[in-house]
């Protein structure tokens, strides 16, 4: 069994969403626990969490754009596959109009390490970065939103949820008011998007100067 990789199931083994493949080629660390960017898609971050509900488990994978802190791509799966990851993916790089050049940093779960994802990200001009294994502190602000959304929205709204249309549509809801209402203070307690057109209109301002 070790010779092939195989294991035996645990009883009372404890809920683990992210997989990991030590025998795979895996991207440097490029971040380094700094989770800084001096502007829009320059360092990108994703994760997924997971959801109970009364007929089976839900995921949901996230990718945040870390200059202001705001979810560019999401997706809600009951599978806890690379179609959920890649689902997220390309709706960041739709939304933020294939930016090139952007730092893609995630932990070593197999989704984000699959060929189909990597190859996905290196035809989209965006560059890998990969944490440690088991190490929360190297994908910090993902945990962060992680826990943001289970305490906001999964912990909050609901004690039972029937499954994933309904953690879907509140996560729709969430996202929107996460990204345009809700006040973070790390960016000097505005919203994601407020943060970011004062970025935008700062650049059209020093143009006019020049």
């Amino acid at each position: 069994m070790k010779q092939y990789g195989m294991q035996g199931v645990w009883r009372g083994k404890s809920k683990i969403t992210t997989n990991s493949r030590d025998d795979q080629k895996r991207a440097d660390d490029l971040v380094n626990r700094n989770f800084n960017a001096r502007q829009p898609n320059q360092l990108w971050v994703a994760d997924f969490t997971y959801i109970k509900t009364t007929s089976g488990w839900v995921y949901t994978a996230f990718i945040i754009d870390v200059f202001a802190r705001a979810i560019v791509g999401w997706k809600v799966s009951n599978r806890m596959n690379t179609d959920m990851v890649m689902a997220a993916l390309n709706q960041a790089i739709a939304d933020r109009n294939h930016p090139k050049d952007v730092i893609h940093h995630s932990d070593r779960g197999v989704q984000y390490l699959s060929i189909r994802y990597t190859d996905k990200m290196c035809d989209s001009g965006i560059i890998a970065s990969v944490g440690t294994t088991g190490d929360s502190y190297d994908n910090a602000l993902a945990e962060t939103v992680n826990g943001l959304y289970k305490s906001e929205v999964i912990d909050y709204l609901k004690e039972n949820w029937t499954g994933i249309n309904d953690v879907e549509l509140a996560t729709l809801e969430w996202v929107d008011w996460f990204n345009k209402i809700r006040l973070h203070s790390t960016i000097g307690y505005v919203s994601p998007f407020e943060f970011e057109k004062r970025y935008y209109d700062n650049l059209i301002l020093s143009g006019m100067a020049a």
